[in-house]
């Protein structure tokens, strides 16, 4: 069963996701905070597996309640929500980004064999002439 905390300052956002989670056999909401720093408490309290983090609220916005649920070393996952389309709002969410050489090679290793590539030249090349990259 995986928990979840909801944390947006719009009470009709926070009963859509409650709607919705309640609708899941396989989660259990276990608390809601309208703001950052309750959201913070809470987590601390409840620890969820998971919160739905709204970036902008009042106060301690998701962003930073996100940097301290993550600096407090909380085992909770955060999936941060907003309907803004601004980049800065997703690359201020990453916390930690980490890729193993293994999750490359893996990755490298499918674009070879799903555009028959025999190397990662050949699939430079196929790239060009598609034109999905340009010279910089």
């Amino acid at each position: 069963m995986t928990t979840v905390l909801i944390a947006d300052d719009q009470p009709l956002q926070r009963m859509g996701f409650r709607m919705l989670l309640e609708s899941q056999d396989d989660m259990t909401l276990v608390g809601e905070a309208a703001g950052g720093a309750e959201a913070v408490r809470l987590i601390d309290r409840l620890h969820p597996d998971v919160v739905l983090m709204d970036v902008r609220m009042p106060g301690l916005d998701g962003i930073e309640a996100t940097r301290r649920i993550v600096a407090a070393g909380s085992r909770t996952r955060v999936l941060i929500l907003t309907t803004f389309d601004l980049d800065e709002y997703a690359y201020a969410g990453l916390t930690r980004f980490h890729l193993a050489e293994s999750t490359v090679k893996t990755h490298v290793g499918r674009v070879l064999a799903k555009t028959g590539s025999r190397d990662r030249v050949q699939a430079v090349i196929l790239e060009y002439e598609a034109k999905l990259v340009s010279p910089s």
